[in-house]
């Protein structure tokens, strides 16, 4: 019954109920046990996306919107409820403007990185993007979820560059956010015609509704466009390293450096995770990791329309000034890996497989925010108490660092590499998991996207605010359909 009347809505031919089809919604790279859907939906407008919350909404059913192609890593697309609909967007995957006067596009959630960046290219634009991304993930769902970006200095909110949004929350209201919202009377055409181009984030009226979406993990609402602000192309754009034995002799030069914004991309990362992400151009192979510093700060300098060459010069002189006065190189080549290599990596998607998944075959992540200063704490947590404790080998741990909003927190991230064919090593895998989550949590660690068990780590510290989310949950969603057993709900 329930498929005939979504058959009303999408049309046959964009439902899925295979058995082959439902299973591979049903589990994911994470260790969230499986849980096949009942169907799998895919529209092609926001208009069907609304259909299909309400009648979700009549008939109780819940929905976990998806938006990236798989694979998947983090569990929260996968079922808790029996009887869930997979709500599937890759078909909306429309560039509906590319706006080079106002540096904005307006995407769909089906749109890719790999799909967006030649479209802002033709017109000498590119979006701040995540550390190789996959060739199959939704820009929105990134932003959404506030995968960090790779420019500290531009990055004004967590949330950048996300700016206005369609929403279809939970109890089926469309809602136009920011600028577009105050002026939801005309359709998006006619905004632009009226000198709106969907830029400010904010509202409408006092209340920034996109951040209620925000790390949300769809249990809100479901976006069904985004507009996104975007960087000029670079006429020059170089790479530059930092080597060091030891992260420590980084994190004061990291500091100076974003405190005078020199520099465009700025991350952090170690032996393991720096020798993975880099591929050979002819044979497609890794390099191999010995005779690379155990740690390198990367540093892109980027000059764009006005004064290129000038404002590439000025910065290389004052970081190196900066190197120099804490004792540290500013090369730029290490052995190995040159600028013009590391470019092409670094300003594109991963290849296939994805970087993560070609060492070993399997990758789980521990991410969190702190500030810079407690990232060797953290180290010390991971590489000598709970590796040593459950006996997961050092060598397969990668480690990402990201400054994020101008330097005053950063994105740390651990990389736990293994081999899934292996029972053994999965389950080593699966126990350090576990064991070094609730040991960073314990040290502090901020779980600010609270995936799978980090939901209770983060949530059964902060009372008022569970409570107070269990409120504006009810107000957007008080049927709970979207994805429940998510976060705190």
């Amino acid at each position: 019954m329930e498929k005939d009347e979504l058959i009303k809505i999408v049309g046959a031919d964009n439902i899925l109920d295979d058995p082959e089809s439902l299973s591979s919604y049903s589990r994911d790279l994470s260790f969230t046990p499986p849980r096949k859907p009942n169907l799998v939906v895919k529209p092609g407008n926001s208009d069907e996306v609304q259909k299909i919350v309400a009648w979700a909404n009549v008939t109780r059913t819940t929905l976990i919107p998806v938006s990236s192609g798989p694979p998947h890593f983090r569990g929260d697309t996968i079922p808790i409820t029996a009887g869930t609909i997979i709500v599937d967007l890759t078909r909306m995957n429309n560039v509906i403007r590319v706006d080079r006067r106002n540096r904005i596009t307006i995407i769909e959630p089906g749109v890719t990185y790999k799909q967006l960046q030649p479209e802002l290219a033709k017109a000498g634009m590119r979006l701040s993007a995540p550390l190789l991304p996959r060739q199959s993930k939704s820009v929105v769902t990134s932003l959404l979820e506030r995968e960090p970006i790779l420019t500290p200095k531009y990055q004004w909110t967590l949330l950048e560059p996300l700016r206005c949004l369609e929403i279809i929350w939970g109890n089926g209201v469309k809602m136009w956010t920011g600028e577009a919202g105050e002026y939801a009377s005309m359709d998006l055409e006619q905004q632009y015609k009226k000198k709106r181009a969907a830029i400010n984030p904010y509202g409408p009226g006092f209340v920034d509704y996109y951040r209620l979406v925000s790390g949300a993990q769809g249990t809100m609402g479901i976006v069904t466009w985004a507009s996104v602000k975007c960087e000029i192309l670079p006429r020059i754009h170089k790479y530059y390293f930092i080597p060091a034995k030891d992260i420590r002799e980084l994190v004061g030069f990291t500091y100076e450096i974003l405190k005078f914004r020199l520099g465009d991309e700025i991350l952090l990362l170690n032996q393991t995770n720096l020798s993975s992400m880099l591929r050979e151009k002819e044979n497609d192979l890794k390099i191999d990791k010995k005779g690379l510093p155990p740690w390198v700060l990367v540093i892109g300098i980027a000059g764009r329309e006005m004064l290129p060459a000038e404002r590439v010069a000025y910065q290389e002189k004052g970081i190196a000034d900066i190197a120099q006065r804490h004792n540290l190189q500013f090369v730029s080549s290490i052995p190995g890996i040159d600028h013009s290599r590391f470019s092409e990596a670094l300003q594109n998607c991963s290849g296939e497989p994805y970087w993560k998944l070609e060492k070993t075959g399997g990758c789980q992540d521990i991410f969190f925010l702190t500030t810079l200063n407690n990232v060797p704490a953290f180290l010390d947590t991971i590489f000598s108490f709970t590796a040593g404790k459950v006996g997961f080998p050092v060598s397969q741990i990668g480690v990402y660092i990201q400054p994020q909003q101008q330097g005053t927190t950063c994105h740390c991230e651990f990389n736990i590499f293994y081999n899934p064919a292996s029972s053994e090593e999965a389950l080593k895998a699966q126990s350090f998991f576990l064991e070094a989550s609730q040991d960073l949590s314990k040290k502090g660690a901020y779980f600010s996207r609270p995936y799978g068990i980090w939901s209770d780590l983060a949530f059964s510290k902060d009372g008022p605010t569970t409570i107070l989310l269990k409120k504006v949950k009810n107000i957007f969603d008080s049927n709970n359909i979207m994805n429940p057993g998510k976060l705190c709900f």
